[in-house]
């Protein structure tokens, strides 16, 4: 095998490879053994006729196809790792001479993976946002808990006010015909949550129980549905109920009942750490995404189309697989959101190349700090692998994971390393 490589674009090269007639003719002779059943011969039992037989009633290149995929899936990858390529993507094919006299020639055009210049990575002044815990988050907090265990009254007598729970029935209409979707019965609203549009809960307000009335509002521009964006819609309500909240008293016996405190200060010191360590956390988290993108901001990289579309892909069906979780399918996602597999597309590529960039980036840091993973590291994170998984006996698992996840792991560790290193080497500034 003979190969020649030529530049085409920036990421794109074309190879010549030319694989010897007498290699050919083999694969020729292969794909004979392996289709001569499917032969029907004059003169001939079924798979039993000869090679050249076939060859002169059916054509010269009747075996020409399996020959060529035997050929270029045999070559081909010899020739990339000849000339140390990483592909991105699948290669296209182009016959450039063949025959069974004659060496059989070809070439792979393929996208490869781009140059990366990091010209400055150590030592960047980096903002570090800091998140204070105020005495207005914790009593939000506490009154988060006090609503969460109010007591649920019926309101026997009196009207629908601000913070009661009214149970109705309604139907929506715009310009007289119902609407889909604008129908409930049985309906539990808070009154002031504003989980119904516009001011529908405002109007409930001083209705009694078994009253009814006629509600208007205006749906939102980006209500996200066609037929109702900036519609003016009625609503015919009754209120079936009316269910007001009798909130616990914020004190020592509120700790007692609803934590393993003793006192609502102990309590709320409990929240404060809680708090405070989340912040801490967060802090952390935010400093790393804004090293690494400052780090990726002084990059030089061009990246093919086809790694960001691949991303995209990535994402999609990610998005796909979380809907699932929630027991919806993409159609109706789109549909919902008023959104089309196109423009959610054009909407993922901005980050899908945000994170290509970063891992190109990251790569590049690997090799020129020569960042590397011992097999102690590897075990190491297997192990916690098969413990996440409940194994019973992890450790008789470590070997199993580290075949079939090796390469996974071994990429996600050094890319930790390198990313520690960046934040180590970093200077914070306020």
């Amino acid at each position: 095998m003979n190969t020649k490589i030529e530049k085409i674009e920036t990421n794109i090269v074309k190879l010549e490879i030319t694989v010897e007639k007498e290699k050919f003719n083999e694969a020729i002779k292969k794909a004979y053994k392996k289709n001569a059943k499917k032969f029907n011969i004059p003169g001939f039992r079924k798979g039993k006729a000869p090679m050249n037989i076939i060859k002169r009633y059916y054509g010269e290149g009747v075996f020409y196809e399996d020959a060529i995929n035997d050929c270029c899936e045999l070559t081909y990858p010899q020739a990339v790792e000849e000339h140390k390529l990483s592909p991105v993507d699948y290669p296209k094919i182009d016959i450039a001479q063949i025959g069974s006299d004659k060496d059989f020639v070809y070439t792979a055009e393929v996208t490869i993976k781009p140059e990366v210049t990091v010209s400055e990575y150590k030592g960047l002044e980096v903002k570090k946002e800091k998140y204070n815990v105020t005495d207005e988050e914790i009593e939000k907090q506490v009154k988060a808990m006090q609503e969460k265990n109010a007591r649920i009254m019926t309101k026997e007598d009196g009207t629908v006010e601000k913070g009661d729970i009214a149970v109705i029935d309604f139907e929506g209409f715009i310009d007289g015909a119902a609407f889909e979707g604008g129908k409930g019965e049985d309906y539990s609203l808070e009154i002031g949550s504003g989980t119904f549009i516009d001011n529908f809960e405002e109007q409930l307000i001083g209705l009694k129980a078994s009253e009814e009335k006629e509600i208007n509002v205006n749906f939102p521009e980006q209500y996200g549905r066609d037929d109702l964006n900036g519609k003016p819609a009625n609503f015919k309500v009754k209120i079936k109920e009316i269910k007001s909240k009798e909130l616990p008293e914020l004190d020592d016996e509120f700790a007692k009942e609803v934590s393993e405190f003793d006192t609502l200060e102990e309590l709320k010191n409990d929240i404060r750490k809680k708090a405070e360590e989340a912040n801490k956390a967060r802090e952390e988290a935010e400093y790393k995404e804004a090293v690494i993108e400052a780090v990726c901001n002084k990059a030089e990289v061009e990246i093919p189309k086809v790694m960001i579309d691949k991303e995209v892909d990535v994402m999609l069906k990610d998005l796909e697989m979380r809907l699932q979780y929630q027991g919806l399918d993409i159609e109706t996602y789109y549909q919902y959101t008023n959104n089309t597999e196109e423009k959610v597309r054009e909407y993922m590529k901005e980050t899908a190349e945000k994170r290509v960039k970063t891992e190109l980036v990251l790569e590049e840091i690997v090799k020129l700090e020569n960042v590397e993973v011992s097999a102690d590291e590897m075990k190491e994170r297997a192990l916690e692998i098969a413990k996440q998984y409940g194994s019973n006996e992890p450790e008789k698992v470590v070997d199993a994971i580290m075949g079939s996840q090796g390469e996974y792991l071994k990429s996600q560790i050094v890319n930790e390393k390198a990313i520690e290193l960046l934040v180590n080497s970093s200077k914070e500034i306020a």
